[in-house]
């Protein structure tokens, strides 16, 4: 959380158009935040994205794609990757493996229970390298390595693993302050 995942792909993308590459953009259909298929930052940068959703079949999407498009696809990005279904994740093996198109993919590692995402999961199996984008704890200076629920000013360890939120829910947190949330200290400097 707060890392700035979608701001990164957004940058990648822009990168990759301003050299007169294409790009196919993807995002999970999961993500209810914005506009279906929009990638979002916090910031306010947008982008328009293919929805991945349970049932969609990621290789058949980017070959469609490819049809659709007059150049070549350089790349293929992905938002909000810890959503995804373990099929999408082999499929989106079969871009890179298949086409030879490289992905990259973006997206949380563990949820609110500190548990994996089905997608992270696979993504930490199968993906050819992997990058930690980092962030400061909400209520200190360490790094942050987990991600705290809040729900009416106090800490949430239990229920469904995908709620969607942003800062009013989630707080990206140190180990520390994950167990020991000084949340009602925070509230009282607002």
């Amino acid at each position: 959380m707060n890392s700035g995942k979608s701001i990164e792909i957004i940058k990648v993308a822009h990168n990759y158009e301003e050299q007169g590459k294409s790009v196919i953009l993807m995002t999970s259909g999961v993500d209810t935040r914005e506009k279906k298929g929009t990638i979002a930052s916090r910031i306010g940068l947008t982008r328009k994205a293919l929805s991945i959703n349970a049932d969609s079949d990621v290789l058949k999407m980017v070959k469609a794609e490819i049809e659709k498009r007059d150049e070549p696809i350089s790349c293929v990005l992905v938002d909000e990757a810890q959503f995804l279904n373990k099929h999408h994740i082999f499929e989106l093996t079969e871009v890179v493996d298949q086409l030879h198109i490289p992905v990259m993919a973006f997206g949380l590692k563990n949820d609110f229970q500190n548990k994996l995402f089905e997608g992270s999961k696979y993504l930490l199996l199968y993906a050819d390298k992997i990058e930690e984008m980092k962030t400061i704890c909400w209520f200190c200076e360490k790094k942050a390595i987990m991600n705290l629920r809040v729900h009416d000013g106090k800490p949430v360890y239990e229920g469904e693993q995908i709620f969607m939120g942003g800062n009013e829910s989630y707080y990206p947190v140190c180990r520390y302050h994950y167990f020991n949330p000084p949340i009602e200290a925070q509230k009282s400097k607002e």
